[in-house]
């Protein structure tokens, strides 16, 4: 009786352990409370970041060892970053809204190159510039992997980071098309951005310019993209000035959120009394 009890039970506890094993994962992946999510968040950063560089260093002319390195590094992010899209998706209790959420299509597109290797066509490294927006999930955190403790803080830095965006993901997409039609205008990245600031800022000068039908329209959704975005958030913050008028700024024991109302007793973001002295 004993044994068939144990023969029963066995695959029940597998099943809870796997399934606590996978929540744990989970959590781990979008945590950036405890040590091990923050490394975790923090390891993801970093190498998104150093997947940037990496292919801003490849538009300038480069002895072929440093490039043969770079395109090495590149294949092993990119392998690193699938491995990561495979995991949230395994761990997701949904899997179809996960497939179809912003965050997993931002995921997805930026390993397309590696999950279409295999077929021999040029505009797929295209979609490697979309690698920058993967940061968007990390500023969506409840007190962001930057650590900003003011909803302020918070709006001004989605600002900052959806201006560089903007100007990064529009440099590398016009930088791909132009560059092989246009090099002299177009040699290297740093002239995609100089052209999308000049562009952005309505300077004008007209010294760089696109002279391809795609480069174009890039350029076109760039400002529109610009126009959309922008003022949008710089609304955001200016009524967000206005209401921190009559807030106060007490550091919160339990979660370190810093502004709160002047009248408030309680944390809004995590409960915890608060002392506010009048």
């Amino acid at each position: 009786m004993r044994k068939s009890y144990n023969v029963m039970f066995l695959p029940i506890l597998q099943e809870r352990l796997f399934m606590l094993t996978r929540s744990q994962i989970g959590f781990y992946l979008e945590d950036i409370e405890t040590p091990i999510g923050r490394t975790v968040n923090l390891t993801l950063t970093g190498l998104i970041l150093l997947s940037s560089a990496s292919f801003i260093a490849e538009t300038y002319p480069l002895a072929e060892p440093i490039r043969i390195n770079l395109q090495t590094l590149d294949t092993a992010l990119l392998v690193v970053f699938a491995i990561e899209y495979l995991v949230r998706l395994w761990c997701a209790d949904n899997k179809f809204k996960f497939v179809f959420s912003f965050f997993s299509i931002v995921d997805l597109v930026a390993i397309l190159p590696f999950l279409l290797g295999f077929v021999n066509v040029s505009f797929i490294r295209i979609f490697r510039w979309f690698r920058i927006l993967r940061l968007i999930r990390f500023l969506e955190l409840k007190n962001s992997i930057f650590r900003v403790s003011s909803e302020d803080g918070v709006i001004f830095s989605r600002i900052l980071f959806t201006l560089l965006a903007i100007i990064f993901v529009y440099s590398g997409l016009i930088y791909q098309v132009e560059h092989p039609t246009n090099p002299e205008g177009f040699g290297t990245f740093l002239d995609a951005v100089y052209f999308s600031v000049v562009t952005m800022t309505t300077v004008g000068f007209g010294d760089v310019t696109p002279i391809s039908e795609t480069g174009r329209f890039l350029t076109i959704l760039m400002i529109l993209t610009g126009i959309a975005l922008i003022p949008w958030q710089l609304g955001d913050l200016i009524k967000q000035l206005v209401k921190t008028a009559n807030q106060v700024e007490t550091i919160c024991t339990g979660c370190g959120w810093s502004v709160h109302d002047a009248n408030a007793k309680f944390c809004k973001m995590c409960g915890t009394q608060l002392d506010i002295k009048g």
